[in-house]
């Protein structure tokens, strides 16, 4: 190891742990891929002690010094724009209005890079995509639903404020048995996010429980919190249960037609869906990715599920993300080696 040799690091700030990863020259990945508690409660100045361990352990595990990094990119969990963090969302107070970027670059000696974590995923995914030369649109149901969008080419679509891509908050024409509109987190009714997402998932098993169809249901007698039985319905749903593939379905043709629209403004050439469900067993996924098609199938027109010219060309590509956990520290990481490199 030559004191030459130049490393990117990626930093993935989560609610409660960092994400590392480390990139040579050559835009590879190298070393191990590391993780520590991020203290993000405890304010910005104690993450920065625990994004200093990170790259002191990323330097340990690749035989390398901490000197020898020369760029960083790091994602937060909350919209950004130019360094500074705009909303709290899950970070502590003093993160807001502060410029978390030029406040590191300071502490560390090392140019770096922000955006936020849904775009931090969508360049991990087209990273591990090395062939692919098209736009990427990620999608992840999650606790929320979170997006993210990769230009041709590789770079990342912020938006003008670093506001661009919140996927979970445009409206979807549908409503609940009473024709209602479900409430967002963000404050509005009827957004993607309340029919796609874990806190979805808990509204929409209290309401089927309360139908009397389902009184024989494990779920409706067992003695759990509403949070409880949504964690266990992707369980039940592995194994065919009938109420839970009810809910999932729903989700996924909806979350189909959201794409629909999402896909007619920005004609990504591919989806990528994110989140946990990505990490279920593949007949599930299976089922679940044609709910999708489904819902797509229902809102996009024709052209952007096949080429007119040539019906067997498919211009909206569908794809599970395949980057795991540490996907968007690495896509942190190439972001810093194009941004940083010679």
């Amino acid at each position: 190891m030559t004191d030459q040799a130049s490393y990117y690091a990626g930093l993935d700030i989560g609610g409660s742990t960092v994400k590392a990863a480390l990139v040579d020259s050559d835009g590879k990945s190298t070393g191990a891929l590391t993780e520590v508690k991020s203290h993000v409660k405890d304010g910005f100045q104690a993450t920065f002690g625990q994004l200093e361990k990170a790259l002191e352990e990323l330097a340990s595990h690749a035989n390398i010094e901490v000197s020898q990094i020369k760029g960083v990119g790091l994602d937060v969990p909350a919209p950004n724009c130019e360094g500074v963090v705009w909303t709290r969302a899950n970070l502590g107070d003093d993160w807001v209005g502060t410029n978390i970027r030029d406040e590191l670059t300071k502490r560390i000696g090392i140019p770096a890079y922000m955006t936020n974590d849904g775009n931090a995923a969508a360049v991990g995914e087209y990273a591990v995509r090395p062939d692919y030369e098209g736009g990427l649109l990620l999608v992840a149901p999650g606790t929320g639903l979170g997006g993210g969008l990769v230009l041709p080419g590789g770079s990342i679509y912020a938006g003008a404020n670093g506001l661009a891509l919140e996927v979970g908050h445009i409206s979807v024409p549908h409503r609940e048995d009473d024709g209602s509109l479900p409430d967002c987190t963000c404050g509005l009714k009827g957004c993607a996010e309340a029919w796609v997402s874990l806190m979805a998932l808990r509204r929409r098993v209290g309401l089927e429980l309360a139908k009397g169809q389902w009184k024989d249901h494990p779920l409706y007698t067992d003695e759990l919190t509403i949070i409880e039985k949504a964690f266990k319905l992707r369980d039940y749903a592995e194994e065919g249960d009938e109420l839970a593939i009810q809910i999932f379905q729903q989700q996924g043709q909806i979350l189909g037609y959201a794409l629909g629209d999402l896909v007619r403004v920005f004609d990504p050439g591919m989806v990528v869906i994110g989140g946990g469900l990505a990490e279920t067993s593949e007949k599930f996924r299976n089922s679940y990715m044609g709910w999708i098609q489904e819902g797509f199938i229902e809102r996009a027109w024709p052209a952007y599920r096949h080429n007119p010219l040539d019906p067997s060309q498919i211009t909206t590509v569908f794809e599970w993300a395949t980057g795991g956990d540490y996907s968007a520290a690495l896509g942190m990481g190439f972001v810093a080696k194009d941004l940083f490199g010679n």
